[in-house]
């Protein structure tokens, strides 16, 4: 079911055509929830964004969100989200670029959940992970300046 008024920025055929390489859909759901963490925290440019979903980009990658609602009975994700509480269990959303620190303080402002504080770590990176109001696991990160 679609919540959207008006006419979306493209139509989902030629959006879907546009897309190169791999891609990432995330199932939020409420689209403007999901926007504070991306806009405030990820500090992510908003492509496009209605009720019923976004497309996002920063750090050189491209993403979207879609709300649940968009997906009918008949989805295969429909069933797989069923009573699921934490989304994305396993699999870390890197954002390469993106100042953990800076993604870390805006994460507590906001009250979103730390699961690990900026530090340092063995492979060259500095890093934080967060988790957005979906339960998805973000992880901000820059090469380790030496000095």
């Amino acid at each position: 079911m679609k919540l959207r008024t008006g006419e979306p920025w493209m139509t989902a055929e030629q959006y879907g055509r546009s897309l190169r390489g791999f891609t990432v859909n995330l199932l939020v759901r409420e689209i403007d929830k999901a926007l504070v963490f991306q806009r405030e925290v990820l500090k992510a440019d908003v492509l496009y964004s209605d009720a019923d979903f976004a497309a996002l980009k920063g750090y050189g990658a491209e993403w979207m969100l879609h709300a649940d609602h968009t997906y009918g009975g008949e989805h295969p994700m429909t069933k797989a989200l069923a009573g699921i509480l934490t989304r994305g269990v396993g699999v870390e959303l890197r954002l390469q670029g993106c100042d953990p620190e800076a993604a870390e303080q805006a994460a507590r402002r906001l009250g979103f959940a730390v699961m690990a504080n900026t530090s340092n770590k063995p492979h060259g990176l500095r890093e934080a992970y967060l988790q957005d109001a979906d339960g998805y696991i973000w992880v901000p990160g820059v090469p380790i300046q030496f000095s």
